[in-house]
């Protein structure tokens, strides 16, 4: 059974930092889910609105069902009565909505809808989409806009009027103009969020068009100054912003770029710096090279204690 409501997790989502926590595996690869449960406590004790578990930064995408299951137990146990937990869903229709029953019986709070598996589809195809999932569960659900799943303006509407708990647009794509655009057709009906990858990047640009809240990867492992940059954004201190941009974010990103499926990777090897390490990313995503864990290592140790 949900938790809170659909209208009480979207006020609850609508301001603060979202937590999107690494899901751990041992060194063979396996579900750790008693380290899982360590880490969620571990980002517990800091300021966070809520724990959205199995997304993209969880690897979602190479969990089985039973590690699916397992994993969601584990953070509704560990967090649930203190923060919302929301699940990640997705692949295909039927899969998303047999995911999405599965999290509300297990007693998460909300869904993250992901794209689409594979196939692109129709504007028409993906509202029919992300309606089957809402109306098959009763909990909140967010659309994750990204990839092959790119909604436009009408569509985002037209979703807002037929789903009462879609309630929130992460968007991952970065198109401010056709944003700006989804958000006057949806009016105050959605909660919106900056999704883009190491999406403080992006931060000064999305507050810039009213969008200030954002999912922090980097807040896997330099907590505290994932904090300090959200706090110095929202009270318009633009010389630690530029401070922390220059002195991390630039060149963590350039690290990231060097690979594809290195969002992923470069996280698991910050946690691993900063003594949490979540194991081993599994394939396809490939770990980052010796020299590139060293080169981010350096980055880190200039921020100072985090734990």
């Amino acid at each position: 059974m949900p938790n809170i409501s659909p209208q009480e997790l979207k006020s609850r989502i609508s301001s603060g930092l979202m937590c999107f926590p690494l899901t751990d595996f041992d060194a063979a690869g396996n579900l750790a889910a008693h380290a899982c449960a360590r880490r969620f406590e571990w980002l517990a004790s800091f300021d966070t609105s809520a724990f959205v578990v199995a997304g993209g930064a969880g690897e979602f995408f190479s969990l089985s069902a039973q590690e699916y299951v397992e994993l969601i137990a584990t953070a509704v146990r560990v967090v649930g009565p203190r923060f919302p937990v929301i699940a990640g869903v997705g692949y295909g229709t039927r899969m998303a909505i047999a995911l999405a029953q599965e999290a509300e019986q297990l007693g998460a709070d909300g869904l993250l809808l992901m794209p689409p598996y594979l196939t692109e589809g129709s504007q028409a195809g993906l509202v029919a989409h992300i309606g089957a999932v809402c109306a098959a569960t009763r909990l909140g659900v967010v659309v994750y806009n990204r990839a092959n799943c790119r909604l436009n303006a009408d569509s985002v509407a037209q979703l807002a009027r037929l789903c009462p708990n879609l309630i929130g647009f992460k968007d991952g794509v970065g198109d401010l103009e056709q944003l700006v655009a989804i958000r006057t057709a949806a009016a105050d009906r959605l909660a919106f969020f900056n999704g883009m990858p190491t999406a403080e990047t992006f931060a000064p640009a999305f507050k810039g068009i009213g969008i200030p809240v954002y999912s922090s990867a980097i807040f896997n492992f330099v907590p505290r100054t994932a904090l300090r940059f959200h706090k110095a954004l929202n009270a318009g201190d633009d010389t630690t912003v530029a401070q922390i941009t220059q002195q991390l974010l630039v060149p963590y990103v350039k690290i990231r770029g060097r690979q594809p499926g290195y969002a992923v990777s470069i996280v698991k090897a910050g946690a691993r710096i900063v003594g949490r390490d979540a194991g081993p990313v599994r394939p396809p995503l490939s770990d980052l090279t010796r020299a590139e864990y060293d080169e981010l290592a350096a980055l880190i140790a200039k921020l100072g204690p985090q734990s």
